[in-house]
């Protein structure tokens, strides 16, 4: 490496304003900086007029905006169109686009202060942003937040559609199945994500993402190799399809200490259980259930008699678009349920999942496969039932019960709310179905394959990052082939 290349050198992060992808954004970034002293980088955040949750983390990178090398500026929100929470998806992508000229203007601050510009790196959400990138004439580096196996499910359906002038959109309530690259199995059409098949608009914005990711300098993946072999020789070999390094897995442990008086409330309980006893059940930031299915998921843990945590959130109410606590959950749960369970079960409203997954009471993870929350499972070597609700769950919950085996199924083609679009009153799956997939989630610990491999891969996950690692040395290549594109 020559001399020039030890020179300090900024990254713009460009994150999403959603609060998974923004917390799984920042913590990406932390992790780039321990590889190389010489790195900078300068996170441009966003606010949401909707998401006070995600307002109020942006307000706390920036009250704690002490490191040198990590700097987060907030863009000013003056004059901006809010997103409507009706067609979610393509106003999302307005609301994004709509900030280019303050990202155009920081820019040209650093630029006028003598800053070295390694480019841009910008969750895949954000890729409208490209532009800006290209004005300056600074490569273009992604952040795909989900898997492997899904960006080359989005891939493929954009050369669908722009290379063989299918309309995807068609495969909506079809049943056939898909020979996906980066699946080994055949994939279910019926398993594509929602706003893929959206004909308002989302599919569009959906393909027209992947349609840029190609033209990118390279895709950092939010994965590592042991956990998707076959997905990442596909891309690899894919000729159209930019350098992919899995850089994976990047999960915030912290938690939150806003809520720092429940969670010790939580695992107190937790203390009080024997090793892999206790079913977590936890749906992410915006999953709930209409209360018949509430129900029907209160009367499956009464008769499995297993001990569990329940993390029970009411539907949004209208105008809005995330889930909140109920006051009293008896109000959504059968009579007496409470009473009749308290001595193997607690339900919580907000959980602070990465600690009651990290307990050694917990031995299996009944979860809608978000995954941030499939890669906190995965560290933790919990075994999953999968219960998807929106975005591309259910691909991942096909990829969790066929490709990789630490997958039980509940219902892999459930769908019901999310951010005000596609609102569906999903078919209720039955009580019986629930406790089926929680007994053999939960059932023989010593010779259950789920919790096997899910018990594998948690060793591999931490290799994965150690020095020399396969995702460490993902990072190093990934430096390398930045500071090759300098201009």
């Amino acid at each position: 490496m020559t001399m020039m290349n030890e020179e300090a050198m900024d990254l713009v992060l460009i994150p999403a304003p959603i609060m998974g992808h923004l917390i799984s954004d920042v913590e990406m970034a932390k992790r780039l900086l321990q590889t190389r002293h010489q790195l900078s980088i300068t996170v441009l955040l966003m606010k949401l007029p909707l998401d006070s949750h995600l307002n109020s983390h942006v307000e706390s990178l920036l009250a704690n905006n002490h490191c040198s090398r990590l700097k987060f500026i907030s863009l000013p929100e003056e004059g901006l169109p809010a997103p409507a929470s009706k067609n979610g998806f393509t106003s999302f992508t307005f609301f994004v686009e709509s900030h280019k000229p303050n990202v155009r203007d920081c820019v040209n601050e650093m630029k006028n202060n003598g800053v070295r510009f390694g480019g841009f790196v910008m969750d895949w959400t954000c890729m409208v942003m490209m532009d800006v990138a290209d004005e300056f004439g600074l490569p273009t580096y992604v952040y795909y937040t989900s898997g492997a196996a899904m960006l080359g499910l989005q891939l493929h359906l954009q050369s669908l559609r722009d290379d063989h002038g299918v309309d995807v959109t068609e495969f909506k309530d079809s049943d056939p199945h898909l020979n996906l690259s980066t699946y080994s199995k055949p994939f279910p059409a019926k398993l594509l994500p929602l706003f893929a098949l959206d004909k308002t608009g989302g599919s569009g914005y959906f393909l027209d993402i992947a349609k840029r990711m190609r033209k990118a300098k390279g895709i950092l993946v939010n994965t590592f190799l042991e956990l998707e072999p076959h997905a990442l020789e596909s891309l690899s070999k894919n000729a159209s399809v930019p350098p992919v390094y899995p850089i994976g897995p990047i999960v915030n442990l912290k938690g939150n200490s806003i809520q720092e008086s429940s969670e010790k409330e939580i695992l107190k309980w937790l203390d009080g259980h024997p090793d892999s006893s206790v079913v977590f059940l936890c749906f992410g930031s915006c999953g709930s259930f209409p209360e018949p299915q509430v129900k029907e998921i209160a009367y499956a843990l009464e008769q499995s008699g297993h001990r569990f945590l329940w993390s029970l959130r009411r539907p949004p109410s209208h105008g809005s678009i995330f889930p909140t606590d109920y006051n009293d959950p008896e109000e959504a749960l059968p009579e007496r349920f409470l009473e009749k369970t308290k001595s193997i079960g607690k339900v919580i409203g907000w959980a602070p999942q990465a600690a009651v997954l990290a307990h050694p009471a917990v031995g299996g993870f009944v979860s809608h496969c978000g995954w941030n929350s499939t890669l906190e499972s995965i560290w933790f070597g919990v075994p999953i039932a999968t219960w998807p609700i929106y975005t591309e769950q259910q691909a991942n919950a096909f990829q969790l019960v066929e490709e990789i085996g630490i997958g039980v199924e509940v219902k892999m083609d459930y769908r019901y709310y999310f951010m005000g679009e596609f609102e569906i009153l999903p078919e209720k799956v039955n009580a019986k179905e629930i406790e089926t997939a929680i007994t053999v989630l939960m059932d023989h610990p010593t010779i259950n394959p789920p919790r096997m491999k899910a018990k594998e891969l948690k060793g591999k996950s931490r290799e994965a990052l150690e020095e020399d690692g396969s995702s460490f040395n993902y990072f190093k290549c990934f430096f390398e082939h930045v500071m090759n594109n300098i201009i």
